[in-house]
């Protein structure tokens, strides 16, 4: 496997763990209100505790696409 294949795999990674975290953020912010009845079947959450927990997972979701995919990339290209 060369420099140039691992590059090419941790660019689509960050690609599409973007798209992931957009979509995730499109959803949270347009149905709302659904996703918080969905999970509230099965979890006694108010509202703004739902909130938290997605910001806290939307974060740290951003933060893992950075440091394992992206800083990767842009080191591979520093070195290559």
């Amino acid at each position: 496997m060369n420099i140039e294949l691992i590059r090419d795999l941790l660019l689509w990674c960050t690609v599409i763990n973007y798209g992931v975290l957009l979509v995730w953020a499109l959803l949270f912010t347009a149905a709302h209100e659904w996703m918080h009845q969905l999970h509230g079947r099965w979890f006694r959450l108010p509202v703004e505790r739902f909130d938290a927990i997605h910001y806290a997972g939307m974060a740290v979701y951003k933060i893992a696409i950075l440091v394992f995919n992206l800083v990767p990339y842009v080191a591979l290209h520093i070195v290559g």
